[in-house]
């Protein structure tokens, strides 16, 4: 559906109209048929958009911002591209719930890894627009957003998980992140699991339940 700032596919919900939104974002090099994939395993009145980041990757594969590998810095994200992304998420937002019958008061986020960390930065910059967020083997980057008064975030709900041998990010990254909304009193809970950076079974149960129970 091009007529929107990102591509992306949608499962529609078992509510005629008034559907609590489930927007997806996927990790680095993939695309919107990752997160997707498990899409029909989520309650079914959720109205589940799934969406495709906006820069192109050689051979396949999407990214929310360039991940750049130099001598120099070693490795180092682009964090402009990233801003960009950010509000382009929530412009993407605001379309979403302009076109689809979903609550614009009902609005979750479940990102993975570079989809996470663009969650994260999107709730923490545009939380009006949120209420809660799923954030797996991800990390708050704190340079793609200016803290709020608490006030601001005092409805917002994260499920923060992450793999205990991720060898991607470092799970002390994930670490910081109870302590970080902690200090903002943002409702939280936080889980590891014994993987890599991936989602395990029973980390995709406890994240569904968590959610089902908010819904």
């Amino acid at each position: 559906m091009p007529n929107l700032s990102l591509t992306h596919v949608i499962r529609e919900s078992s509510l005629k109209d008034n559907a609590p939104l489930l927007i997806l974002f996927h990790g680095y090099g993939s695309d919107e048929n990752d997160l997707f994939s498990f899409a029909s395993e989520l309650p079914e009145e959720l109205f589940i958009v799934s969406a495709r980041a906006p820069y192109p990757m050689q051979p396949y594969g999407n990214a929310w911002y360039a991940i750049n590998f130099d001598a120099d810095k070693g490795k180092w994200s682009d964090n402009e591209q990233a801003i960009e992304s950010r509000d382009l998420i929530a412009k993407f937002i605001d379309e979403v719930i302009a076109k689809y019958p979903v609550n614009k008061d009902n609005v979750s986020l479940l990102g993975f890894s570079q989809g996470t960390i663009l969650s994260y930065a999107v709730a923490l910059t545009y939380p009006e627009k949120i209420n809660n967020i799923i954030a797996l083997s991800g990390y708050i980057n704190d340079d793609l957003f200016e803290t709020q008064p608490e006030a601001n975030y005092k409805h917002l709900n994260f499920y923060c998980s992450h793999g205990s041998v991720d060898q991607v990010i470092p799970v002390d990254w994930a670490r910081k992140s109870p302590e970080f909304l902690s200090a903002l009193n943002i409702k939280h809970k936080y889980s590891e699991f014994p993987v890599g950076h991936g989602v395990a079974p029973q980390n995709f149960y406890e994240l569904k339940e968590w959610l089902t129970n908010l819904l």
